[in-house]
């Protein structure tokens, strides 16, 4: 796998041996940057279940201004650290998603675009979703990306619309905007 476009264009991305991680495919990411281009100038970006830090590598690649990079297995932050060589503005954190947001929210760090792209069979999203919203980590206009097979994924009485909604044969990405 490599980064697809932008700055890093080019770089070798390691890591989707490791039980637990996936590639996002090529395909998706190109279609999935094209749709949020326009949002990710400067931005500040959590990749919160990073794996390889694919998603947030790209977005750093395409202009945001920093990305923070959170997964909770070490053999995962090993290769983020190696994936993470030579990009500037990244921030790895080892921790798990909930005590990551807890933080995120003690110190008043706000996110423009979120990527959840947490293992298919925990069925993340949705629990995700509340506690970012319970924490107010989405900035205005901000946007929840979600890579999911089988979740459904529920925003009933909240402050988010389904910006932006496709599937590729049986992955799908919904971009939630507040």
């Amino acid at each position: 796998m490599r980064i697809i476009s932008g700055k890093y264009k080019g770089k070798k991305i390691n890591g989707f041996d490791i039980d637990g991680t996936r590639p996002t495919m090529d395909r998706i990411k190109e279609s999935l940057f094209g749709m949020i281009q326009e949002y990710l100038k400067e931005c500040i970006c959590l990749d919160l279940f990073a794996g390889s830090g694919s998603l947030g590598i790209e977005a750093l690649s395409c202009g945001a201004g920093k990305c923070y990079f959170v997964d909770n297995n070490i053999k995962v932050i090993n290769i983020l650290n190696k994936n993470l060589d030579g990009i500037e503005n990244a921030i790895i954190i080892k921790n798990d998603f909930i005590n990551s947001l807890d933080y995120f929210s003690k110190n008043k760090i706000k996110f423009d675009i979120i990527f959840l792209d947490p293992p298919y069979k925990l069925k993340l999203i949705n629990p995700s979703i509340k506690k970012i919203l319970e924490n107010d980590l989405l900035n205005e206009n901000g946007l929840i990306i979600c890579e999911y097979e089988n979740e459904i994924i529920n925003i009933e009485k909240t402050n988010l619309k389904i910006y932006k909604d496709k599937k590729y044969g049986n992955k799908k990405i919904v971009i939630l905007k507040k």
